[in-house]
């Protein structure tokens, strides 16, 4: 009874007189804890951050490069971004060149972005009250948080997505009302989308179009909504957003960038399970409800009224737009949680839609069971993580990690009051805005925190006490790409302890970082050398990436 006028609260936010607004201050409460604060990730953050940060240091914005390492991989849309938002930055004043915060700042703008357009494009789908309440529960998803955390593309690129998957739905429920403006800004979004991560962003729509064909039966009516999308003049738009990058880089790289890219990296993750990311069929369904926590149950239990009211058009073509999207990642070999990101809106506009529906039917018992078991499993398990990491990684306790320990009480509860009465909108709201101090605690009051981790930073600040710039510097036996980025981009990766001796020796005023596990090889190489070097510093940690403790040295010729 305590909670009735929050209760009343939570029923008039989604008719809000300013969804906008309130969903951009729900999108900063969520994300702005450890946004700024955490060091750089390895292994992918780093390297998408670096590469960007040599744009801005080079000035070429053609080809992208990590060292002296070509990166032909993705397209170049994420680093331009990124390099734009470092001179914007730095115009004002601020040191954005080195801060990892302001590579982050594109996934959060993307991010935002693909929020605020499932709001506004999904509300001609569900309707404006489910279409908030889709908006809020996608922002407050963990994969989202962690993506808008990590300085690379998906979250830009869901956004993309969302903006013509939005603009596609209308033209499929309303062709009639359909102008050559919104067309105009469906073919852009996809062709920032061919950009950012080439033809994931096409292929939504593509995929969509041919399950609204098929089922539709296309060939009989004509298909008008593909019509109003003018794909004659559409096409060579989307194409021509890229057509100039894609010419200079492949004159820049004398096509070493389409053969890496295409048959390297993307041919490779459809065969094969690439860089260890292998995952079974139904890797996607088995992960979703932690990648999607706390909206994951309404997901869930909407799913089989969303099927029965599949001969509605906007329930169609979000069916259309999610399905064959998480089928084709399904049977691609390389799987990792964010691939299927793309497919996420029209999900939780489903869900959203089913929990804001007096008429819906309740779906079978044991697929409610299995949101719950989603709920509460991962809700406990980052409690766990929050009280545990501390201990396991510096051996202390942390005070804040421990306050997790009521805020998922309270958010479990909450949740499961509100869907007793049958409130399904209100318990995904409640689970929403409870996740906003979860996170804060988890991201801004434990990862920042820890120690172990965190070992580039510490070797940064090791080497900038020694007053030697990056480009006499150099580091053997952990070669992470966070080191690069956190001391700069003249850093020298060496292969062994024996040349970091050989480096050393080289010139003077230099200091070479040696891992453990090297640190003998080095002391023999100097012996031979006839050099004496002495230990200026030491840091120890973890390195995540490859499982291991590990112990840095800092050598100084004497």
């Amino acid at each position: 009874m305590a909670l009735a006028p929050l209760d009343g609260v939570l029923d008039r936010l989604p008719e809000t007189r300013r969804p906008r607004l309130w969903l951009s201050l729900l999108c900063l409460l969520m994300w702005a804890p450890g946004l700024f604060s955490l060091p750089a990730g390895d292994r992918d953050e780093a390297r998408f951050a670096q590469a960007s940060r040599q744009m801005v240091e080079s000035g070429d914005y053609v080809r992208i490069r990590n060292g002296e390492v070509e990166r032909n991989k993705k397209p170049v849309g994420i680093h331009w971004a990124q390099a734009g938002i470092v001179h914007t930055l730095e115009a004002v004043g601020l040191p954005a060149r080195g801060w990892i915060g302001s590579y982050r700042l594109a996934s959060a703008l993307g991010a935002w972005l693909a929020v605020l357009a499932t709001f506004s494009l999904g509300r001609a789908l569900v309707g404006r009250r489910a279409a908030f309440l889709a908006a809020a529960m996608l922002s407050a998803t963990l994969l989202l948080v962690v993506e808008t955390h990590i300085a690379k593309t998906d979250a830009a690129l869901l956004a993309s997505v969302v903006a013509a998957m939005g603009l596609m739905g209308r033209a499929y429920l309303a062709p009639g009302t359909f102008t050559a403006r919104a067309a105009l800004g469906f073919w852009l979004a996809l062709g920032a989308g061919v950009l950012l991560k080439g033809p994931i962003a096409p292929m939504v729509p593509l995929l969509a179009g041919l399950t609204l064909y098929g089922v539709d039966r296309g060939w009989r009516n004509g298909a008008p909504w593909l019509r109003v999308l003018r794909p004659g003049w559409g096409v060579p738009l989307m194409l021509a957003c890229s057509l100039p990058w894609l010419v200079a880089i492949g004159i820049a790289t004398e096509g070493r960038f389409f053969a890496q890219a295409l048959g390297d990296d993307m041919l490779n993750k459809v065969g094969s399970g690439e860089e260890a990311h292998w995952g079974p069929p139904g890797y996607y369904v088995l992960t979703f409800g932690i990648a999607a926590f706390p909206g994951a149950f309404l997901v869930l239990r909407g799913l089989p009224g969303a099927w029965a009211a599949r001969m509605r058009p906007g329930t169609r073509f979000l069916l259309a737009w999610a399905a064959p999207t998480w089928l084709l990642f399904e049977a691609v070999a390389t799987k990792l949680p964010h691939y299927v990101l793309p497919a996420w809106p029209a999900l939780f506009l489903l869900g959203a839609a089913w929990a804001c529906d007096p008429l819906r039917r309740v779906g079978p018992r044991w697929l409610g069971w299995l949101g719950w078991a989603a709920l509460f499993g991962t809700g406990i398990g980052l409690a766990a993580a929050a009280v545990a990491l501390p201990v396991v990684a510096d051996g202390r306790v942390s005070p804040v990690g421990l306050l997790a320990v009521p805020v998922v009480g309270v958010l479990l509860w909450a949740v499961w009051r509100a869907a007793r009465i049958g409130e399904w909108a209100r318990a995904g709201l409640v689970a929403v805005l409870l996740a906003v101090p979860l996170y804060w605690v988890v991201l801004g009051g434990v990862l920042p925190h820890l120690v172990a981790p965190w070992v580039s930073p510490r070797i940064a600040a090791l080497v900038a006490a020694e007053g030697v710039p990056a480009e006499r510097f150099g580091i053997a036996g952990f070669h992470e790409p966070s080191v690069v980025f956190e001391v700069g981009t003249a850093t020298r990766l060496l292969t062994n302890g024996a040349e970091a001796a050989r480096f050393l020796a080289g010139a003077p005023d230099r200091v070479v970082a040696v891992e453990g596990r090297e640190v003998a090889r080095f002391q023999g190489e100097a012996d031979m050398l006839g050099l004496r070097a002495r230990a200026v510093g030491r840091t120890e940690g973890f390195n995540y990436v490859r499982g291991r403790r590990v112990a840095v040295t800092l050598f100084r010729a004497s």
